[in-house]
Formats: C-alpha cells, sequence, structure tokens
C-alpha cells in the first residue's frame, strides 16, 4: 500500500501517518495540492490519498479527474468539524478520518482500499472451491503453490492469500522471477552490501528483508536458475538470508507464496526445477481453471471490467447486451481473464450507443471475436487444407535449425517483441528463449525488440 499525505505532517495528522507506516503502508508526503499532484505525475503514484480536511479536496477531486488519475481519497480533520467532514464527502473524498486518529480505523480503511485495488470476482463454483481452499488454509503458515494458466488470477488469489491471513497487516511483497535477469535477481532477493560487486555503491535490501514478517509472492518461480532455487531452498529450510557480499546472515520471518504457469512435476523430470524445492513450496496447491472451464466468471468478470474501465476513461457506464453476451459466453479465452480485460477494456472504447454492443467486441487486430473459427464451410476446409500442403512442400529441404529459428522469430515478431509472451506461445522458457535470441543476434540475425522495433545486437 502506497499512501501519499498532503498536508502538514504535524500534530494528529502526523500520529495518524505513524499508524499507517506501523500497518505496512509507504508513505510519502506532500504539503500543498500542487505538490501532491507533482508526485502523482512524475510516476511515483500512490494507492491512496490522506488528505488534510483544511486543504481545498474539491479541487484536488477536480484535478485528478481532469488528468484521468484515479486514486481515492480519504479527508481527516479534528473529529468535531462536521461541516468540514461534509463539505470534504462532498468534493470528492471517499471517507473522514476524524482526529485523533484511531488505529482500527485507519487499518479499515487501508484494508478496504487494497480490496478495491485487487477485488476477488467470481460466480463459477469451480472458482469457489479454490478460494474456500485459499481462504482454510490462509491462516496457517504453510507455503503455497497457486498454478494455471498465464493471466487465470494467479497473483489476485495469492493477494486474497495474504488478506485472509495473519499477516494481513504487514508487506505483501511482489517479484516476478521471469522478468528479471538471473544475474540481478539474486540481488533482488537477497539483498547486496555496498561493494559487492561493480555498481553496487550502497547497501540494498532485498525482496525478503523487505517483506520480513509478512508475504512474499514468487510469480512465476519455474523461471529461476538452478543455482538461486538452492539459495532460495535453505531461506525456505532456515528462514535466514545471505545477502550477497554479506558476512552474516540476517534471519527473516515471512510467508512464501509461489506461482507457476508451468508443469513443476514434468520440470522436475527436465531438469530445471529441483524436486526438493517443489516439496518445500508446495505444501497446498490451489490449482486456477482456466476461464474456459468456468463459464458463469465470464459474465461476472466481463461487467466488473465493463464499470472499470467507464469509471478510468471517464465515459457513461454502459450495460452488455445480449447479443454482445452470447459473443463472449461464445470465446475460448486462450488468454483467459487478461484477455477477457483488455477485450471488455477495447469495448467500453469502441461503443457508442445506449449498451455494449456485438459488434465492439472485437480481438486486437481489430476481428470480431468468434470470426476465427466461424467460417468451416467445405471450401474453406478445402483452402486451409491447400495451405497446410504448401507449407509443408515449403520446409522440404530445411534443417530443423532453420525452422525452428523462423518459428521463434515469427511467434516473437507477433507478440510485438514481448518475450514473455512468445515464450508461453511456444511452450518453452523464457530463459531458452533469451539464449535462443542471443545465438541468433550473435548470427547477424535482427531480432524483434519490445514494441515491435529491431535491433541487430541482442
Amino acid at each position: 500500500m502506497r499512501l501519499l499525505i498532503i498536508g502538514q505532517l504535524n500534530g494528529q495528522i502526523g500520529a495518524a501517518t505513524k499508524i499507517a507506516i506501523d500497518r505496512g503502508a509507504k508513505v510519502a508526503h506532500a504539503t500543498t495540492i500542487e505538490q501532491g499532484l507533482a508526485e502523482l505525475r512524475d510516476g511515483r503514484g500512490a494507492d491512496l490519498l490522506m488528505v488534510d480536511v483544511a486543504m481545498p479536496i474539491a479541487l484536488l477531486a477536480a484535478q485528478l479527474r481532469a488528468e484521468r488519475i484515479h486514486v481515492p481519497i480519504v479527508a481527516c480533520g479534528i473529529g468535531t468539524d462536521a461541516s468540514a467532514a461534509v463539505d470534504a464527502i462532498k468534493g470528492g473524498a471517499k471517507e473522514y478520518i476524524p482526529l485523533p486518529p484511531d488505529a482500527v480505523l485507519i487499518a479499515a480503511v487501508l484494508a478496504a482500499v487494497a480490496d478495491e485495488s485487487h477485488q476477488m470476482v467470481f460466480e463459477d463454483k469451480a472458482m469457489e472451491n479454490v478460494i474456500a481452499l485459499a481462504e482454510q488454509v490462509a491462516r496457517s503458515e504453510a507455503s503455497i503453490l497457486i498454478t494455471g494458466e498465464s493471466g487465470t488470477g494467479k497473483e489476485v488469489v495469492a493477494r486474497h492469500v495474504h488478506r485472509k491471513s495473519n499477516r494481513a497487516d504487514k508487506q505483501f511483497i511482489s517479484i516476478n522471477c521471469a522478468a528479471i535477469p538471473d544475474n540481478l535477481l539474486e540481488s533482488e532477493l537477497f539483498g547486496h552490501e555496498k561493494g559487492a560487486f561493480t555498481g553496487a555503491v550502497a547497501r540494498r535490501i532485498g525482496k525478503f528483508e523487505e517483506a520480513d514478517g509478512g508475504t512474499l509472492l514468487l510469480d512465476e518461480i519455474s523461471e529461476m536458475d538452478v543455482r538461486l532455487q538452492a539459495k532460495l531452498l535453505r531461506v525456505l529450510q532456515e528462514r535466514i538470508v545471505d545477502r550477497v557480499g554479506g558476512s552474516k546472515p540476517v534471519r527473516v520471518n515471512i510467508r512464501i507464496i509461489a506461482t507457476s504457469n508451468r508443469d513443476l512435476n514434468q520440470a522436475v523430470r527436465d531438469g530445471t526445477f529441483r524436486e526438493d524445492l517443489l516439496y518445500r513450496l508446495n505444501v497446498v496447491n490451489l490449482k486456477i481453471p482456466p476461464l474456459r472451464e468456468r463459464p458463469a466468471d465470464i459474465l461476472a468478470l466481463a461487467n466488473h471490467f465493463a464499470r472499470k474501465y467507464a469509471d478510468a476513461n471517464g465515459v457513461a457506464m454502459r450495460p452488455i447486451s445480449e447479443a454482445a453476451k452470447l459473443t463472449l459466453m461464445s470465446h475460448t479465452w486462450r488468454g483467459n481473464v487478461r484477455e477477457l480485460e483488455n477485450t471488455v477494456h477495447r469495448a467500453v472504447l469502441l461503443s457508442q450507443g445506449s449498451e455494449i454492443s456485438e459488434a465492439s467486441i472485437r480481438l486486437p487486430d481489430g476481428s470480431k471475436v468468434g470470426d476465427e473459427v466461424a467460417i468451416t464451410t467445405p471450401t474453406a476446409i478445402a483452402r486451409a487444407a491447400q495451405a497446410a500442403e504448401a507449407v509443408n512442400r515449403e520446409m522440404v529441404g530445411r534443417t530443423v535449425a532453420d525452422v525452428e529459428r523462423d518459428l521463434i522469430l515469427q511467434t516473437l515478431d507477433h507478440c510485438l517483441g514481448n518475450r514473455t509472451h512468445a515464450a508461453n506461445i511456444l511452450g518453452i522458457s523464457i530463459r531458452t528463449l533469451r539464449n535462443k535470441l542471443k545465438q541468433y543476434a550473435d548470427e547477424g540475425v535482427r531480432v524483434p525488440m519490445p514494441g515491435g522495433g529491431e535491433m541487430r545486437a541482442y
């Protein structure tokens, strides 16, 4: 939770700030409305604004709306000033916290904002069973492994477990093991001492220490290098961390949740994942079914995203038409909840009538959802067979390495250079993909970069 205080940090507001910090919030401070807006504009961000009721809250709320900055406001002031509290709510504040501050009230407000940011939206029985198991084990200290296809909502479930745990008032720290190169991931996880390596100009606390007392989410742990897996195993067993370049271990008290979109049992058989680490992580397994296996969630999520993105884009909330609902229900959603979210966001922007129409439910390339499977006429089937035969003839005489290279580069180009998406489509680890791309670049092949650009050296 990132909290931005706007106002003078003295007296009771200072006391409220200390309570928020004790509850795990990361607090920044601005003395004026303009300074607060500058913080938000510069990308430093906040999940909640706590504003002195004496500040022009209505002006702040109007400026946030004008700039499409969506951060809830909580006003705080002397409890006896009822008229100021009413004006603050009318001006755009979601809550009013009377001062002197009450620790329970501040904790409740922080928890409510956190719940809004990562809502659990589900209606399907299959997902209900997963959440029931998650809540059953949340208050334990057991490590949890959350598995499921990419985009099914593994991190949302992890945050839900944290909120229902005995550590809910402490930090929830997440790190994506697939997004950070191996030579940097060790420092990110375990921290380092000044001078531990070139560029280590000061001591840095790693994610394990940052999450002390709370929960650490290791997202896509299957992409972690085997050498780091051994060091992680020691942390899980001993609950101590060795900083890179450190002289003595640091004890930590954390709960580990890990996620993977791959079959870790197969990774163990392939020798890319340690079996003893899998046993340590997989005390409880929460397997999230893909969206196509929980059809009741499709419309529930679609309605949620329609409201969310209508608010985010400052457009009128439109209900989803019956025809559009049928279209949404008929799609396979290979990208799961993430694909559905993007599709509904696009539909909110494209819709012009009183409803979100079937015509606005489109794929990223502009084609209508369903068009990719709608044509099954004999003529279409014959054309597809001819195309397949032509592809087969084209591959005759080529080496396996050449075919593999073209497939990898074409897939990467299709994903606009996004390594993680391309690796998921190809069914290989992101580490394998990076190694292949480095090899191609060394051979002088142009490799697509993120965003669709190209460069010769990888």
